[in-house]
């Protein structure tokens, strides 16, 4: 079997330094759509370095050479056909706010791998610390198919009961032809993102939008009308996802507030409210 689970959760983890500085925030937060209408205040703490915050979804590309997925995959007990993986959600947890200049130690391993029977998830877990202590925890979940059947444990369930109720806050986010194209720079050159006939092999009739930026202009939107545009409140963030996303859409963001956070449910307005990313809760102070 291509996947020793055993050996695979066994094996050492890597670990690198990273950098990052006021331009890589810049950049991320300019591939989200940030800076619409370009001399807005509430946007200007997003493009302008003498205000600039750091979204957390920032941690998913801080040090774009840092462990990560496709270091995951080549970890021992770990031979899969890339063809195979898919990205199935995502974690973030905050230690502490993100500052906007630093450097860091990132240690990845592959925290766990469950059986789904048609398919294995591996969990790709990358643990960033400074000088000043822990940052912040990214945890990834890659499906794999046909991986799956040798008995293992099929891990916890991650769905959520749907929210009832008309949602707390409903927006509509247009993703710019261009999207994926300035996204990309941030570290994920995968050329689904931008080479139609790549996209066409992969079975999609044009490029898609990375998830992971669908992700980051989600906590954006939920930042910004649920959680009076303060960064520092987010705790943690997870999502699955669902669906693609295609440049030149419309995402439909739909927020209900919990006891607990902000549960959050995104669509495809023009493809009949397809769903895009499902199982999403922004935990926060």
């Amino acid at each position: 079997m291509p996947i020793d689970a055993a050996k695979a959760v066994a094996a050492e983890p890597r670990t690198g330094e990273i950098t990052w500085n006021h331009k890589d925030v810049q950049l991320y937060h300019l591939g989200l759509g940030a800076g619409v209408p370009a001399t807005d205040p509430d946007e200007l703490r997003y493009t302008l370095e003498s205000r600039l915050h750091v979204l957390p979804s920032f941690a998913t590309v801080a040090g774009s050479g840092s462990p990560g997925v496709i270091s995951g995959l080549s970890m021992p007990g770990v031979e899969v056909d890339l063809a195979r993986v898919l990205h199935g959600g995502q974690t973030v947890r905050l230690h502490r706010p993100i500052p906007v200049e630093g450097k860091a130690l990132a240690t990845g391993r592959i925290a766990a791998v469950y059986d789904k029977g048609k398919a294995a998830i591996l969990v790709m877990r990358t643990e960033v610390a400074d000088a000043e202590g822990p940052l912040w925890t990214n945890d990834a979940q890659i499906f794999v198919r046909g991986e799956g059947g040798w008995g293992g444990d099929r891990g916890p369930s991650t769905r959520l009961e749907p929210p009832t109720g008309e949602p707390d806050r409903t927006v509509e986010r247009p993703i710019r032809e261009d999207q994926a194209l300035l996204y990309r720079l941030s570290g994920d050159w995968n050329p689904l993102h931008a080479d139609p006939e790549f996209a066409k092999l992969a079975g999609f009739d044009r490029p898609i939008l990375h998830g992971l930026c669908t992700y980051g202009l989600t906590l954006k939107a939920v930042v910004d009308t649920l959680l009076d545009g303060d960064v520092t409140r987010v705790r943690s963030y997870t999502t699955r996802f669902a669906g693609v996303v295609f440049p030149g859409e419309t995402l439909r963001i739909r927020m209900w507030r919990r006891e607990d956070g902000v549960q959050v449910a995104v669509s495809a307005v023009e493809r009949d409210d397809a769903p895009v990313l499902a199982d999403t809760i922004v935990e926060h102070t």
